[in-house]
């Protein structure tokens, strides 16, 4: 499975490891990810989502069922 979020679509990044001698190596920045199961009332059953910190926060404002709305709107969530 890959490191993507799917509310938010956050993904890892590239970056380098600077050393003191100013020596640069690639490496990546993965985001903070949880796997979660969430009740949706309107459909009266758990779904197991990848989510980020971000998007724990965005589902505890503004609850589960919209914000897996918008993601399948945006391409996100592909179920």
């Amino acid at each position: 499975m890959s490191k993507v979020c799917q509310i938010t679509g956050k993904r890892a990044i590239s970056g380098n490891n600077v050393s003191h001698a100013n020596n640069k190596t690639k490496r990546k920045f993965y985001p903070n990810l949880f796997e979660k199961r969430f009740f949706l009332e309107d459909e009266q059953k758990w779904v197991k989502l990848k989510v980020s910190s971000a998007g724990l926060k965005l589902i505890d404002k503004k609850g589960a069922s919209a914000v897996i709305k918008e993601a399948k709107e945006k391409g996100f969530l592909k179920k």
